[in-house]
């Protein structure tokens, strides 16, 4: 028998009623099924300035559902996010969140001293990386580059997760109500897995 993992899921499309909502609560479905502890956030319920206004000059107090959020970063063995690429990269406002949380002291340190480089403060944590777009990865790629390294590599792997694992779903625009069963059903049995 597998061994439970604490998961934390986290749907960033600002859209309560979106797809990526729906995946979120499917991928929670399988993983409660099959015994994980779970915790699930949408950015959508969220209240938060999103905007970093003196960048790292001044600390910016973070509102409760900030440190709720790095609390369950934190509590996770397994990090989840569902989102959407719009115009190459993630939604505004999941943005606004990372600029606000991944923080020195959260998420990583910088050395001091001779040597350059940085502590990785959220090692021994894997992640799942779900994204939905009209486009096919592959054509985003070829005009625009890595879409979600800035996600993948800029902040989890920076930070620590490993492995960070990749499901991206294509063709969003004019998905049938069939495929996004199809779909639900598969991010289901990767919560199930706990991967």
């Amino acid at each position: 028998m597998k061994r439970s993992k604490k998961i934390f899921i986290f749907a960033g499309n600002p859209d309560a009623a979106s797809l990526s909502s729906s995946l979120a609560e499917s991928y929670a479905k399988g993983a409660q099924a099959a015994g994980h502890e779970v915790r699930l956030t949408r950015i959508a319920d969220m209240k938060f300035d999103p905007v970093l206004h003196k960048g790292y000059k001044a600390i910016q107090p973070l509102e409760p559902d900030l440190l709720k959020f790095q609390e369950d970063v934190k509590w996770a063995e397994h990090f989840v996010s569902i989102f959407p690429i719009w115009w190459s990269d993630m939604p505004a406002l999941m943005k606004g969140l990372v600029d606000r949380v991944w923080m020195p002291g959260f998420a990583y340190n910088f050395r001091k001293g001779l040597i350059p480089g940085w502590y990785r403060r959220l090692k021994g944590r894997s992640a799942r990386v779900i994204v939905t777009s009209d486009s096919h990865p592959a054509i985003l790629w070829i005009l625009f580059g890595g879409n979600i390294n800035n996600w993948i590599r800029g902040v989890l792997r920076f930070s620590g997760f490993a492995p960070v694992r990749k499901t991206w779903f294509s063709g969003m625009r004019k998905i049938s109500p069939e495929r996004a069963q199809k779909l639900l059903a598969k991010i289901e049995k990767l919560g199930r897995k706990g991967k």
